[in-house]
């Protein structure tokens, strides 16, 4: 084990990012759309990290290239102290065991001429675990585990609501006993009761197996409901990151500010000021000078299209990108790269 492993191990961080980069080619075009540009941050173990912002920012995209089922331009992940970047088909398929997914869309994410048995027990047959009847004991305790039947296991997907199809993409997710859950907007299809059972479901299901949790989402409630800490991301970036309750009380970053201020209050008489953004956003193929947020950004001075901000730690555990936030200026870096790591991607 090298080094880097060990301190991987030693500080209790499951997965660790470093400069991630994903771009994706521009049809007819030199020119790229830059899905992730530059993002590192590391998740504990037995934490649930939500990762927050708006449609394409490049939250799902994150998530996918964490677990390989896309390809990473650049940088650096790893689980376990293992780095899945370097990994051979054959190698990512064992640790695939230890990492899976729930997608945002359940009733897209299971097949319809399977079996719900089939479905769940499909991890099972891939990884070679288990005979028939081990398979068929396994697949209804998972069920039950999600709070569904045992004989919901010879029904057909198109028989279920939106809900029972999410357990059911949650059971197949635990099938293999894994310790890190990619959680890709696993509720923002669902109705509001049904979201508050699922999300209730995933922090049960937690307690009980020790699961990590990456937990994307746009729904900022259900992202403070279950999360440890809060990375927020704008146009392929993560602007700020901290401790859930912190980052609710006191955003440092203007966007976040404004995505915060979007949250409904449940009470008649209290009147949160809505912080409307100004300005279409940006497109990731040719994304603003310096500060990316600038052009929509209330608080944006001349050194903003210059200065291109860094996460910097301005509080214990609190890191934002933004030249404007208190302490900025004489704030260390976040997170020091390591050595490993290599020039950014070239830009065309």
């Amino acid at each position: 084990m090298s080094a880097t492993d060990e301190n991987s191990n030693q500080n209790g961080n499951l997965v660790s990012v470093r400069n991630l980069y994903k771009h994706f080619p521009v049809e007819g075009s030199d020119d790229v759309w830059r899905a992730i540009d530059g993002v590192s941050f590391d998740i504990a173990s037995g934490e649930t990290l939500g990762l927050v912002g708006e449609s394409g920012c490049g939250k799902s995209t994150t998530g996918r290239c964490i677990l390989r089922l896309i390809e990473p331009t650049q940088g650096e992940i790893r689980f376990a102290g293992h780095d899945i970047t370097a990994m051979g088909k054959r190698e990512l398929r064992e640790l695939r065991r230890q990492m899976q997914i729930v997608f945002q869309d359940p009733n897209a994410s299971l097949n319809p001429r399977m079996k719900i048995g089939d479905i769940v027990a499909e991890p099972l047959v891939i990884h070679k675990i288990g005979d028939k009847r081990e398979r068929r004991e396994r697949v209804a305790w998972l069920l039950g585990k999600v709070g569904l039947d045992a004989d919901y296991m010879k029904r057909y997907s198109h028989e279920f609501s939106g809900g029972q199809l999410q357990r059911i993409g949650v059971a197949r997710a635990l099938a293999l006993n894994p310790k890190l859950i990619v959680a890709d907007e696993p509720v923002s299809a669902l109705d509001v009761s049904v979201q508050a059972q699922v999300v209730n479901l995933l922090q049960d299901l937690q307690r009980e197996f020790g699961l990590t949790y990456l937990f994307i989402s746009h729904g900022l409630a259900v992202v403070e409901h279950i999360s440890t800490r809060v990375a927020v991301m704008y146009l392929g970036r993560i602007v700020e990151i901290a401790d859930a309750k912190q980052l609710y009380l006191n955003p440092l970053h203007p966007y976040t500010v404004a995505l915060l201020s979007a949250i409904p209050v449940p009470d008649p008489q209290h009147k949160r000021e809505r912080i409307i953004l100004k300005g279409d956003v940006p497109t990731s193929r040719n994304p603003p000078s310096g500060c990316r947020f600038r052009t929509r950004c209330p608080m944006a001075i001349d050194d903003c299209a210059r200065i291109d901000p860094e996460l910097r730690e301005v509080a214990p555990g609190h890191n934002v990108a933004c030249i404007r936030v208190d302490g900025y200026a004489t704030a260390a870096r976040a997170e020091p790269p390591h050595q490993s790591e290599t020039r950014r991607p070239s830009e065309t």
